[in-house]
């Protein structure tokens, strides 16, 4: 099990170690976690969560598209090849994902390329709040979107992610 922080030791941290250990919140995006430093103390974990997101909000879109893109498909390449980032290993798994069928995998990956043809990012979506039915259910409901509301829903599905990401980092439940 991972190192847990308490939220006073996360204030305590300098800029290069908060990066390193709030960083990996949001998928190889530390720049989010540089950029917050500057806002400590964070008075609890949701200021915390909430100065992360501000942060992603007031990027712009080409950071936010960047942030999106460095997500993993779902039952993508990275995932099958055992290269997802631990954090994403586990969070896939929780789906259901890493037990599928051939035809599963199959039909994860035709949803991936469909996704990403259109929208010209990675499907993102909280695994831990979903299992694969769902998930696929997801994919057919937002491929209905538009890209602006797409990308506005891939940003939530992150905020998600990282509250969960946070928690799991402080023991907080």
């Amino acid at each position: 099990m991972a190192k847990r922080f308490t939220l006073a030791e996360l204030n305590g941290l300098e800029q290069n170690e908060f990066a390193r250990i709030i960083g990996p919140v949001f998928e190889h995006s530390p720049w989010i976690a540089e950029t917050v430093w500057v806002q400590k103390p964070f008075l609890n974990l949701a200021d915390l969560h909430r100065a992360l997101c501000e942060t992603v909000k007031n990027a712009g879109e080409a950071k936010q598209l960047a942030l999106i893109r460095a997500h993993p498909d779902l039952v993508g390449r990275a995932a099958l090849a055992g290269t997802l980032t631990p954090a994403s290993a586990n969070e896939q798994a929780s789906a259901g994902l890493a037990q599928l069928s051939p035809e599963e995998i199959q039909l994860f990956q035709k949803q991936n390329a469909v996704y990403q043809e259109k929208f010209g990012f990675p499907f993102v979506i909280c695994a831990r709040l979903n299992k694969k039915t769902a998930i696929l259910k997801g994919f057919e409901a937002r491929l209905e979107n538009s890209r602006e509301q797409e990308i506005k829903t891939a940003l939530a599905e992150i905020f998600k992610i990282a509250e969960l990401r946070l928690r799991d980092l402080t023991g907080s439940s």
